[in-house]
């Protein structure tokens, strides 16, 4: 079963009137890439956020915020009184010196650094607060794997799609392979017999024979098609039996590429040929559609 890279989920909890809210945004990324924005009064926990992440998810983008908010109405900051009537004073000072008159925006005031602190809790405190924190962090990476399996699902339907699509098209290339050099070798008698007919000379069947014989290997392609073949069946073995395959199908999709474009060079046929790049549309879209799997 896979696994998409994007998703959401997000979980809720209370800690002595305290309101604790965890929300977690996944989307598409290479590699695994936390990015974790915590209040900060609890900015101590970040270290096991991002364990938590880690963890439980291997590529993406993971956003992860943690909100908090007093149900009731307690204060989860404090002034530093001392550092604010100084500033105060010295502003009335200054003030009276230069004959400058005015109010003081008390909201300016606190917005200088240094003025409001966060409450800090205490050892007890820091303890409970890490155990919520770290259980509503887990509630919303599961819903969040939850939400990644059920894309995931559809994803692989479409991937799978994709590859029955290619196995069509490569039996197509099998069968009509059979029969290219057959129809070269009487292509080639009869434009040579043409071109001899007024010498009134005859073709030696053994040139004619390895005239064939050389075409034959040259645009060999079984090798190719069975190595398309053997990929096929190991994608679709990956996505019914791995749930973090993304890498693994990237280098498949990429392996089929490889093998497609040389199956185009070196086949001598215009039929096989667009069945190849009917291949390799579906082997793009392959490609699309990985860049989404966990």
């Amino acid at each position: 079963m896979l696994n998409s890279m994007t998703g959401y989920g997000g979980a809720e909890g209370q800690l002595d009137g305290v309101s604790y809210a965890v929300e977690i945004k996944a989307v598409n990324n290479r590699y695994l890439k936390t990015i974790i924005k915590l209040p900060e009064a609890i900015a101590f926990l970040e270290d096991e956020v991002d364990k938590c992440l880690r963890k439980n998810l291997a590529r993406g983008t993971i956003n992860c915020v943690v909100r908090v908010k007093s149900v009731a109405a307690n204060v989860l900051f404090e002034i530093d009184e001392a550092a604010l009537r100084s500033v105060v004073e010295r502003l009335g000072a200054i003030g009276s010196s230069v004959g400058i008159g005015g109010t003081i925006d008390m909201a300016s005031l606190l917005s200088l650094p240094g003025m409001v602190r966060p409450v800090l809790p205490d050892e007890e405190q820091s303890r409970r607060v890490r155990e919520v924190v770290a259980r509503l962090t887990q509630e919303a990476v599961d819903v969040l794997k939850q939400m990644r399996e059920a894309e995931g699902s559809f994803l692989e339907a479409d991937l799978k799609g994709h590859c029955e699509a290619m196995a069509i098209e490569l039996a197509e290339v099998r069968q009509r392979s059979d029969g290219v050099i057959k129809e070269y070798a009487k292509r080639l008698r009869k434009r040579v017999d043409t071109l001899l007919a007024e010498a009134k000379l005859r073709l030696d069947e053994e040139t004619l024979a390895r005239e064939v014989a050389v075409l034959a290997d040259r645009s060999d392609i079984a090798e190719e098609l069975a190595r398309l073949d053997a990929h096929l069946e190991q994608f679709r073995q990956i996505c019914e039996t791995e749930g973090q395959a993304g890498r693994r199908l990237d280098f498949l999709s990429q392996e089929m590429l490889r093998e497609a474009n040389t199956v185009a060079s070196k086949a001598a046929d215009a039929e096989i040929v667009r069945r190849v790049v009917d291949m390799k549309c579906l082997i793009e879209r392959l490609k699309e559609q990985i860049q989404n799997v966990e």
